[in-house]
């Protein structure tokens, strides 16, 4: 009498309601592959299928509507290497000397925020040195590969493959044709005095620097969103290709039982261009910025801050981070007496 009740019950609910009507008719008809009961017959069958198609996964590359993109990420590049390399020989940056902390500006700040050679010391001064386009625009290394579909990279194999900017190889793999010489050769930076530049001239180099850099940044996310790109878990080691490579050159767990084993994970943005974040000094704040005024000054890439001395409006995304609208921290003058 209850299972009855329960089965007039269970006919009501599929009468009434038509989704799990639907599902419970569909049900029969949805294949299933379970691995436990899958029988060897079909694994010899499927095995050749699944290993036909990663073999040839690389034949719908590169997609012709993502070739312009890879174009002008490589364009954005080239003016952002020429536009920095401009506007450091025509304003002063400094790069501490034991991290990677850069600020531009007349003389170095007084924030006590170096960890120091390999991390040793926390919270101390920093030693300032003039800075350089490395400091500004890190390079990110990756292995330069012939095609998607060649096999992974062995640790043995290493030395067997060009290190090249993993911007390039990205655009290479989209598509963009190159020349062999943009792997291997640095870039050419702008040969002429800087002295006779007039203000308008330092404007407009900065504007257009920060456009290439806003360009760049675009570019990549679009391309990364069809190209697969790896960075190591706990390491900056960056992959461009469908799987990561087998080197064992992982330093951060070099003792444990994987030897140096990477742990890939999906890259992001900042992965393949660094936006080395700096502290930005408003027109509010003092010429020296001191550690006691941290928590009002702002931050900003190096890029953004070095074209916003040359002139250049900055994106309305950076105002909140640099702190544009904020109260002014203490002076030098008021924290030695």
């Amino acid at each position: 009498m209850v299972l009855l009740r329960h089965m007039n019950l269970l006919n009501l609910i599929r009468r009434t309601n038509p989704i799990s009507n639907f599902y419970s008719y569909n049900l029969g008809k949805i294949r299933l592959y379970d691995s436990k009961n899958m029988t060897k017959e079909d694994w010899h069958n499927l095995r050749p299928m699944i290993k036909k198609r990663i073999e040839h996964r690389s034949s719908s590359y590169p997609i012709k509507s993502m070739i312009p993109v890879a174009q002008q990420v490589l364009r954005a590049r080239s003016q952002l290497i020429n536009g920095v390399s401009t506007l450091l020989k025509a304003f002063p940056v400094f790069s501490c000397k034991y991290c990677p902390e850069v600020y531009v500006g007349e003389m170095g700040h007084l924030i006590k925020s170096c960890w120091g050679y390999k991390r040793l010391n926390k919270n101390q001064l920093h030693r300032w040195t003039r800075a350089s386009l490395e400091n500004i625009l890190v390079p990110v290394e990756t292995f330069h590969l012939e095609s998607r579909g060649q096999e992974i990279i062995k640790h043995h194999q290493r030395f067997d493959f060009e290190r090249v900017p993993a911007v390039i190889e990205l655009c290479h793999q989209a598509g963009a044709l190159m020349e062999d010489s943009k792997f291997r050769s640095p870039n050419d930076t702008p040969d002429f005095v800087v002295d006779s530049l007039s203000t308008d001239d330092l404007i407009a180099i900065g504007t257009r620097t920060l456009g290439a850099w806003e360009t760049l940044r675009e570019g990549v996310k679009k391309l990364m969103l069809v190209y697969s790109v790896k960075v190591c878990k706990h390491c900056s080691e960056v992959h461009v290709g469908p799987s990561g490579h087998m080197g064992r050159l992982c330093g951060v767990f070099k003792f444990q039982s994987w030897q140096g084993t990477h742990f890939w994970q999906k890259a992001g943005v900042d992965d393949v261009v660094p936006p080395t974040i700096a502290w930005h000094r408003r027109t509010q704040d003092p010429p020296v910025l001191v550690n006691e005024g941290r928590s009002f000054y702002g931050h900003a890439p190096a890029v953004v801050d070095l074209c916003c001395k040359a002139g250049a409006i900055p994106s309305k995304k950076y105002l909140c981070m640099m702190k544009v609208h904020g109260l002014t921290g203490p002076s030098f003058n008021n924290v030695s007496s």
